[in-house]
């Protein structure tokens, strides 16, 4: 094993079904990952990723907002959350939470995102919506470091796939994950090997 993967814990924040999480489950399983999922951060104590996390025997933490008088709060004790974890990347799927930019900055370039378009298209929360209602050809899916700005930051792998004349949302959507299913866990172990150099707003694959 390389020797830069020794030591690499991740933790993946969720808020909702969790579908990418599983994908990175199944994907550790299969060696596909060689970091370590050690931990998943929620703010919906209702989201079906906590059993996801806890049927594979993944640590979970819980923090809901209403229990927290500020943002500030709340992030302060996701961080330390993630000390106790020794986390060193953070993956975000379907984490339904903006960060605000002083926690952007304290994990510069350890905390990727996985957004259902090919940016710098249709960002936003309708990205599927928005490349129908547009007429593309093309979409697919985007892994990109989080920056302070929504769906800007460096981009480290896309996918695409075709849309269809016949194509809705649920159509698009279903090939749409299923190209974040395979990308996001190969940008995770790229991480995970120090492959990954950001250089500006490239990020070169070594």
């Amino acid at each position: 094993m390389n020797p830069k993967t020794t030591g690499v814990n991740f933790a993946v924040f969720c808020s909702g079904q969790g579908t990418n999480l599983q994908a990175m489950i199944d994907a550790a399983k299969k060696k596909r990952i060689s970091a370590k999922l050690a931990l998943v951060v929620c703010d919906n104590p209702g989201a079906h990723a906590i059993e996801r996390a806890r049927r594979a025997g993944i640590p979970v933490a819980v923090f809901d907002p209403e229990d927290f008088a500020s943002k500030k709060e709340l992030e302060a004790a996701v961080i330390g959350e993630l000390n106790r974890g020794k986390i060193r990347l953070i993956a975000l799927a379907g984490y339904m939470r903006i960060l605000s930019d002083d926690f952007v900055r304290r994990y510069k370039n350890r905390i990727l995102n996985i957004h259902p378009a090919l940016l710098p298209s249709f960002k936003g929360g309708q990205a599927i919506k928005d490349a129908i209602k547009y007429g593309v050809k093309v979409t697919g899916a985007t892994v990109h470091f989080v920056s302070e700005e929504v769906d800007a930051g460096p981009i480290v792998l896309q996918a695409v796939c075709p849309v269809k004349n016949n194509d809705s949302e649920k159509t698009l959507l279903a090939r749409v994950h299923k190209l974040e299913h395979k990308i996001y866990p190969e940008a995770i172990e790229l991480f995970a090997r120090g492959k990954l150099k950001a250089a500006g707003r490239r990020v070169i694959v070594k």
